[in-house]
């Protein structure tokens, strides 16, 4: 009985260890991912800018782009700050 117990506890331990080893591994292949990935940002925020730009005149700086994690996904982020009509 005594060897049951203890085989029990071993694959326990080993499958936790597994799993840790496993997120380890995932984690640091969505750094790399996310790394070569934000080689497309400049040129969708250029890209944006040209859009936004035919339909209302605005400042290239007033539009940010940026990706970001929020607890296990990654969001893209895309803020527009609008002209104040009432300004001009």
């Amino acid at each position: 009985m005594f060897f049951f117990k203890f085989s029990v506890s071993k694959e326990k331990k080993s499958a936790c260890d597994a799993k840790e080893r496993l997120q380890f591994i995932l984690v640091h292949e969505r750094q790399e991912r996310s790394a070569v990935e934000l080689d497309y940002l400049p040129d969708l925020h250029l890209e944006l800018i040209a859009v936004i730009s035919k339909y209302i005149k605005i400042n290239p700086e007033d539009i940010k782009v940026q990706k970001k994690w929020q607890e296990t996904y990654e969001v893209l982020e895309v803020q527009v700050e609008l002209p104040d009509k009432r300004l001009n």
